[in-house]
């Protein structure tokens, strides 16, 4: 069975909508859905929407493994798995957290992506029943396990207490 999986992530666009998200307006941590979402179109150098500039598009990094196992045997980091679902809307709010913590904590975690209808026997192996499901695997063992979408910096704190406990 071979795996694919993104190292990064680069949020879905489909048929001219996006999947951005509201911030929310207060520190709480509810999350805020927009009613209307604006157009957007992929350009050549990037997205394009009329309301706003130009902004160019980061690449993902995309690696295949023979399987999962293969990709936790092959990393010195701890890594942060991501199962997820094209249709969970907090799953898609997920994506430009995932990003942002992955671009600041590049030298203590490596995050990756798990789509669980592409791979249920993976998900199934990780008794996936709600998404977004996020597992830290450090030395190929899980080492903590949350589910629902969180801030960035909610999930950094998680990452870095987890470490920090569990080394």
């Amino acid at each position: 069975m071979a795996v694919s999986v993104s190292t990064s992530t680069i949020p879905s666009l489909n048929s001219g909508c996006s999947n951005r998200f509201a911030a929310p307006s207060s520190s709480s941590s509810s999350l805020q859905f927009p009613l209307r979402v604006p157009q957007i179109r992929i350009g050549t150098t990037g997205l394009w929407s009329p309301s706003r500039p130009r902004v160019l598009l980061v690449k993902a990094t995309k690696q295949t493994f023979s399987s999962f196992d293969d990709l936790l045997a092959n990393t010195d980091k701890p890594v942060l798995v991501d199962f997820y679902a094209t249709w969970c809307g907090p799953c898609q709010f997920m994506a430009p957290v995932l990003n942002e913590v992955s671009a600041r904590l590049k030298d203590k975690i490596q995050v990756v992506k798990i789509d669980t209808e592409k791979y249920p026997s993976i998900a199934d192996k990780y008794r996936i029943e709600a998404l977004p499901t996020f597992i830290i695997f450090k030395d190929r063992e899980p080492y903590d396990r949350f589910e629902g979408a969180l801030t960035a910096d909610q999930l950094i704190q998680r990452i870095e207490n987890t470490l920090k406990v569990k080394q």
